[in-house]
């Protein structure tokens, strides 16, 4: 577990303090390796359809014999620090759950989101508690992300994203592939700070993505 984190830092992108749901005692719970097992049995694969346009294809074997995550994206350019993580919590704003669903990554405000997962838009908001919101369904996952910068928009009917000084167009329905910039970090709802909440959901049950990101970069060994 110490070489996965050690591994991280030196990729710069998972450096910075952990939250509490990714310390000491938490590392040591089993379901981790579970978790890595499970996942890797529902990976993704890449295919083409008749229009040439990528789209994401559902199969329960493993991308890779060595490491079924090879296609997945970590979620934020410019990462500094993870500032919340999965489970109870004091709320930090009012109005806010004391239960968070999901974990906080910070960065510096407008810097990219990408697209964890191949799959598609299935909802945008800008309303709520989560600001400018996109939510993707990938098979049984459905990721989500909080506190984008820009609005949603609809013309003729379709409804936008529209980040326009980020250049971030993304119209619900579209399908997205892993790696695809997909938003800004920004300050958008309820937030103390500039930062990504992102939540994710394996057939409709919340997971603390913090596992997720152990069985990327090698954590459940």
């Amino acid at each position: 577990m110490n070489s996965f984190w050690g591994t991280c830092r030196q990729k710069h992108w998972l450096s910075g303090n952990l939250p509490k749901s990714l310390g000491k005692k938490h590392r040591r719970r089993p379901s981790i390796v579970l978790l890595a097992l499970f996942l890797a049995s529902s990976a993704l694969t890449i295919g083409l359809a008749p229009n040439n346009q990528a789209t994401a294809q559902y199969a329960p074997v493993a991308t890779s014999s060595s490491n079924p995550w090879q296609y997945a994206s970590f979620p934020v350019e410019n990462f500094q620090q993870y500032t919340s993580g999965f489970g109870p919590r004091r709320a930090p704003t009012a109005g806010a759950s004391t239960f968070h669903n999901g974990l906080d990554l910070a960065a510096p405000l407008g810097s990219y989101i990408r697209n964890w997962w191949h799959g598609t838009v299935v909802e945008m908001s800008d309303h709520t508690g989560c600001g400018t919101m996109v939510r993707i369904q990938s098979g049984a996952w459905q990721h989500t992300y909080c506190h984008l910068m820009g609005r949603v928009e609809v013309h003729q009917g379709q409804r936008y994203l529209v980040d326009r000084q980020g250049g971030i167009v993304l119209q619900q329905g579209q399908q997205v592939v892993a790696g695809m910039r997909i938003g800004r970090v920004g300050m958008t709802g309820r937030t103390t700070g500039p930062h990504l909440h992102w939540e994710l959901r394996h057939n409709g049950v919340l997971v603390d993505p913090a596992l997720v990101l152990q069985a990327m970069y090698g954590g459940a060994t």
